[in-house]
């Protein structure tokens, strides 16, 4: 299967499980309705619906799309990373029982690792 090409910066954070720096994601103070999805493969990912403002610099969401994102425990075993069920592509990790949303979950993104789609 043939992916987008990526910037250094965006390969470093989907293939190596690189993190951008906090609050300078493009995509962090989106609040335009639409579909987020893989930035190697398209994947739909996250509806807009489910994005919360955490205060933490990076896109947070309270749920996925259903099937398209999969949970890697991370090799220190204090967190779970996430990564896009189509192609491996990292996107972050995310958060459980934090209560900041009532699902109670946080999937903390990579701005690099997503592109918009506008509804």
């Amino acid at each position: 299967m043939a992916y987008n090409k990526l910037t250094e910066e965006e390969a470093y954070v989907i293939l190596q499980k690189g993190t951008e720096r906090p609050f300078s994601g493009a995509l962090n103070d989106n609040k335009e309705q639409g579909v987020y999805t893989c930035k190697q493969c398209n994947s739909p990912l996250f509806n807009s619906e489910d994005k919360f403002d955490s205060g933490t610099g990076w896109p947070s969401f309270d749920d996925t799309i259903a099937g398209a994102v999969r949970e890697i425990p991370d090799a220190d075993g204090r967190r779970v990373e996430i990564v896009c069920k189509n192609c491996g592509g990292h996107l972050g990790h995310v958060f459980v029982g934090e209560r900041i949303t009532q699902k109670s979950t946080r999937h903390c993104v990579n701005s690099l690792s997503l592109n918009f789609i506008k509804e």
